[in-house]
């Protein structure tokens, strides 16, 4: 009986310790979200009483109707949107190969080692406003770094290179915040992962694996590549996730969503509804859309993708 009391008390200590973080819990995430279910059903801007309209702001959101003989969307700025989120997340797989590849080599134990780390983790610790303001200034197309080196080298070559409109032109607006963001996750949290993955590779898989004859690349191949597998698939399923709640903070500061749209993601879509437009009941419908989206896609890499998951052949 004393065994069941004392095990009672313990577990009456452990509900306890949990218990601030559990109301932290219902009150900055579970509520607020349940919340936001209902707002989707409503059409409300703040100002006025809210108005139930059931489904209509779904409706009207991922609804399609006939116009002229064609069929169009309801709401032609939300599928442009899906369609800028899905583009910027083209650059998710040369991400974590490139994280990949740089592990790799921070992996190996050399002098100073240590520091090199710190330093291409860096960038990931900073404020995000001062990378955005610091990647404006270099694609500045007046006096930006990168024309500015453009414009020389074309100088010394006797090449006429005209100014790039980095940021300016809905051909070059995308693929420069892809390049920004290739260069912010290139040594963020990924590189950790994989380095941590790295180091928990067992020797006696490579020293066999050269007892076989097996070079560096095979040793990759067949070792190291099946070995981190379980890594990969976790960064990756994390980066697709990040990649539907992205794109806010750089069309903010950096863009505004422009030129013509071509940097508004579902994201800051969001926010024009919610905060610019007042839409306070289709901004929520966004969200859940959202959150459906990553929910399915995230069941459907953990149901299919894990299959791919590997061991070594060692």
């Amino acid at each position: 009986m004393a065994r069941i009391r004392g095990s009672e008390k313990e577990a009456v200590a452990g509900y306890l310790f949990l218990l601030p973080n559990l109301l932290g819990f219902m009150v900055f995430t579970l509520v607020p979200v349940a919340l936001s279910l209902v707002l989707s059903f409503v059409d409300w801007d703040m100002l006025s009483a809210p108005k139930f309209v059931g489904l209509q702001n779904f409706i009207n959101l991922l609804g399609f109707h006939t116009e002229a003989g064609a069929i169009t969307a309801n709401d032609p700025l939300f599928w442009k949107c899906v369609g800028n989120t899905l583009f910027l997340m083209i650059i998710i797989p040369i991400e974590i190969m490139a994280s990949l590849g740089l592990a790799l080599v921070m992996n190996n134990k050399v002098r100073f080692i240590n520091i090199f780390r710190a330093i291409f983790f860096l960038p990931t610790i900073t404020n995000g406003v001062a990378i955005c303001l610091l990647w404006a200034w270099l694609y500045n197309s007046e006096f930006g770094l990168f024309n500015t080196l453009f414009l020389k080298v074309g100088d010394m070559l006797a090449i006429p290179i005209s100014r790039v409109e980095w940021l300016t032109s809905t051909a070059w607006a995308k693929p420069s915040l892809m390049f920004m963001g290739l260069w912010i996750m290139l040594g963020g949290y990924n590189m950790i992962l994989f380095m941590a993955a790295l180091q928990g590779v067992p020797r006696e898989l490579y020293e066999a694996a050269e007892i076989d004859g097996a070079g560096p690349w095979h040793k990759f191949w067949n070792v190291t590549w099946p070995m981190i597998s379980p890594t990969t698939f976790f960064v990756f399923v994390m980066a697709v996730i990040g990649g539907f709640q992205g794109g806010f903070m750089q069309a903010y500061i950096m863009t505004g969503g422009g030129p013509d749209r071509s940097t508004t993601t579902l994201e800051y879509l969001i926010y024009n509804h919610l905060y610019s437009w007042q839409h306070v009941g289709y901004a929520a419908s966004i969200a859940w859309f959202v959150f459906i989206v990553i929910f399915m896609v995230t069941v459907f890499n953990w149901r299919f993708g894990g299959k791919l998951v590997q061991y070594s052949h060692y």
